[in-house]
């Protein structure tokens, strides 16, 4: 059963999210907490190691989930089921992409959802701040700062900008994760 329930629940996810793995994450979240698969925190955490390693956001969350609701067969599963609609969608439009683009409509299609993904991307990063360096897990939560993760957030920001000045280009997102690595081990002392 809880095969099926990961197939079932990351193929809705891979069929009806556009824009790549970070615009899945809302849905990701919902389907997660609603089945009870992680919690607010783990989910956070499984983010974060998602982004750190090698390979699509929402493939590496599928196969971390799904390997540790079913194990070896649920990894694949999960990750089978978020992959499949982007497979066949992209092997359909491959054989169709030059005349998908000179449809009116496609265009008009595509030019609707951009800013939907940009706004799915915004709420999904404010609410995980919210939750993460605020410590409010609702409404009526009371608030509860976590410093450390504050600081962190600063320290990147800075870094980011003073790497921008200095080299005249963006900071590689490695040497964010690889700087955010180490401050969270200065800071929260686990080594």
């Amino acid at each position: 059963m809880i095969y099926l329930k990961l197939f079932l629940a990351f193929l809705e996810i891979g069929a009806v999210s556009f824009g790549g793995g970070y615009a899945m994450i809302p849905l990701i979240r919902e389907k997660v907490l609603l089945n009870g698969w992680l919690s607010e925190a783990e989910l956070m955490n499984m983010i974060a190691v998602s982004e750190s390693t090698p390979g699509p956001i929402a493939v590496n969350i599928a196969t971390f989930i799904g390997a540790g609701q079913g194990g070896l067969v649920g990894a694949f599963v999960a990750t089978l089921g978020v992959v499949l609609p982007s497979f066949v969608i992209i092997l359909v439009i491959a054989n169709l992409v030059k005349n998908f683009l000179k449809v009116k409509g496609f265009s008009a299609f595509l030019s609707g959802i951009r800013p939907c993904i940009v706004g799915l991307i915004i709420s999904t990063a404010i609410l995980m701040f919210i939750n993460n360096a605020l410590g409010l897990e609702g409404l009526k939560g009371t608030i509860s700062p976590d410093i450390s993760a504050i600081i962190i957030l600063v320290i990147l920001l800075i870094a980011s900008k003073a790497y921008k000045l200095i080299i005249k280009k963006d900071i590689s997102p490695i040497l964010l994760i690889v700087l955010s690595a180490v401050c969270g081990i200065i800071l929260y002392g686990r080594i």
